[in-house]
């Protein structure tokens, strides 16, 4: 049976999608799970880890990121359809979130030719700490790639001051990571899935995995586990940028074919000097 709370706060995040032009206030939102406004932002924010005015402003900007891709409206139309009353603000929030503007990233389809640490937080002498540990999931991600980052935040959005893709779950480490709380979010994307496409519920094709805050101080190593699920309605969207993990993966793969031919051809060379 479905816990009460969890039902409550599935409500409101339906209302959420259903209004996300329009003016959706707090009181809204509680109103939809049945509960008083102060009770419902405590419970909200335990089971998702984030504000409910954090969490629409993300599914916004999810929202927009899906239209960018699939319809050919105006950055203006969009802004509106997702509840910002000025283009400009709505411009520069995208920016900050998703690591490029509107206009950027529907021309890329969506997708990010790179991901850049945030430059507050650039490799220096003084960020010796680490984070270490293994990214685990289900059997239908086992060869899928896997992008991990450390935020300031449950939202990943903006530059992480460290990230790190893997051709596939396994053992990971964030070197050089600054002073600092930092929450370590993984997302793997398995099949033919566009960088446009918002997963449903219990969809078995994305899936994300949340570790934090973790306290990083001095040159210390913490570790840090991450055990991937299917992504669920409760939690925030991922709203920075990603490769395209497809083509990360076969170019992964071409990489390490190259590797071992090189590997033969370096092994049939030493074989004939050695003759």
């Amino acid at each position: 049976m479905e816990d009460p709370i969890e039902k409550a706060v599935r409500r409101a995040i339906a209302a959420m999608h259903e209004k996300l032009g329009e003016q959706l206030t707090v009181d809204d939102m509680a109103r939809a799970a049945m509960f008083s406004k102060f009770h419902f932002t405590r419970v909200f924010q335990r089971a998702t880890g984030v504000t409910p005015g954090r969490f629409l402003s993300a599914l916004r900007l999810q929202r927009a990121k899906h239209l960018l891709v699939s319809t050919s409206l105006s950055v203006a139309d969009i802004s509106m359809r997702v509840g910002y009353n000025s283009v400009g603000t709505f411009s520069s929030r995208f920016t900050r979130s998703v690591g490029m503007p509107p206009t950027t990233y529907r021309r890329l389809a969506g997708f990010a030719p790179q991901i850049a640490t945030d430059p507050d937080y650039r490799m220096g002498h003084s960020h010796n700490a680490r984070v270490q540990g293994r990214a685990w999931a289900p059997e239908s991600h086992v060869d899928s790639p896997v992008f991990l980052g450390l935020f300031p935040d449950r939202i990943p959005e903006g530059q992480p001051v460290r990230c790190t893709v893997l051709s596939r779950p396994g053992a990971y480490q964030l070197d050089g990571v600054p002073p600092g709380n930092w929450f370590l979010l993984a997302q793997s994307v398995n099949g033919e899935l566009d960088a446009d496409t918002v997963a449903d519920d219990g969809d078995q094709t994305v899936c994300v995995a949340t570790v934090g805050p973790l306290h990083m101080r001095g040159d210390g190593v913490v570790h840090a586990d991450l055990d991937l699920q299917p992504v669920r309605a409760m939690d925030p969207p991922v709203l920075l940028a990603l490769l395209d993990q497809r083509k990360f993966a076969l170019a992964r793969v071409a990489e390490e074919r190259m590797g071992a031919v090189s590997s033969i051809g370096a092994a049939v060379t030493a074989g004939r000097s050695a003759a």
